[in-house]
């Protein structure tokens, strides 16, 4: 863990949440916190490199799992895994985060598709919302051709086949070090099938809500890698047009901007945040 960060439980009343905390190691967290969202098959891990640098610009961060996600159990109920389930999930996590407060929200990948319910449903009080590469509607591409393959296979096979036939090699080929990959397979593992089945067809079939989120007034930023391999940058960058909001490209980074290129992602979001603030608090 980086210096500031600790393992914890959110307890709401829904339930408890895993989640990754972190607070300035010097000073104070003076301004308003953040709670991160991660993707499909995600968790709160996928932001470890950026909570250090987003804490010490003087806010508590907070990065959670899903239900079903990892470290937070989930029922095998496939209603509980519906993006309006988890964005119920959020809104009830973003409530006990900022505690009066209003709350900076982010979801990464599916994790926006989830957030975005959060936002809809109008119940949470947020200061500023991030869609990290993320999309208007369902994956397309290469991503959706994978999703639609595994998805395929993962009655039949179970999680355990899945990772040592496909994702396990996948991870092996591309360099992955060996104590990630051992994560990685820790990680999958701990997830709920049915979680991972309902998510999964939520990734490739969410309908396009970007005209419902326009109507929010809420100060928004679409923040994507120039390489990114989901959503295609063409279609975030037409996203950010229709919202008529900030747009951030991170050089060099794909999928997992926090990951690939964290030092800018952090102060791309910091940058952002800090001015929705600024905007929020001199109205």
């Amino acid at each position: 863990m980086p210096p500031g960060v600790t393992a914890q439980r959110v307890q709401t009343p829904v339930g408890g949440f895993a989640v990754l905390e972190a607070r300035p190691v010097t000073g104070v967290a003076e301004r308003w916190p953040a709670l991160l969202v991660p993707g499909y098959t995600g968790s709160k891990e996928d932001f470890i490199a950026i909570l250090q640098t987003l804490a010490q610009a003087g806010r508590r961060v907070i990065a959670m799992d899903l239900r079903g996600q990892f470290e937070t159990p989930g029922p095998e109920d496939p209603s509980a895994y519906t993006c309006a389930a988890l964005g119920a999930d959020v809104d009830v996590v973003a409530s006990a985060v900022g505690d009066g407060e209003p709350v900076h929200l982010l979801g990464h990948s599916f994790g926006g598709l989830v957030t975005r319910e959060t936002v809809l449903d109008g119940t949470s009080k947020l200061a500023s919302y991030t869609l990290m590469s993320s999309g208007p509607g369902g994956i397309v591409g290469p991503r959706e051709h994978a999703g639609r393959i595994m998805l395929a296979e993962l009655p039949e096979l179970g999680v355990e086949q899945l990772w040592t036939n496909r994702i396990e090699p996948e991870a092996i080929r591309a360099g992955v070090p060996d104590d990630i990959v051992a994560f990685l397979r820790k990680r999958l593992l701990a997830n709920s099938v049915t979680g991972l089945l309902t998510m999964g067809r939520a990734v490739l079939d969410s309908a396009d809500r970007v005209d419902e989120l326009c109507q929010t007034g809420l100060s928004t930023l679409v923040l994507y890698g120039e390489h990114d391999d989901g959503w295609p940058p063409t279609l975030q960058a037409e996203m950010a047009d229709r919202l008529d909001c900030d747009c951030v490209v991170v050089p060099g980074a794909a999928h997992s901007p926090a990951v690939e290129a964290p030092e800018t992602t952090a102060a791309a979001l910091t940058r952002f945040w800090n001015a929705a603030e600024s905007e929020i608090l001199h109205r």
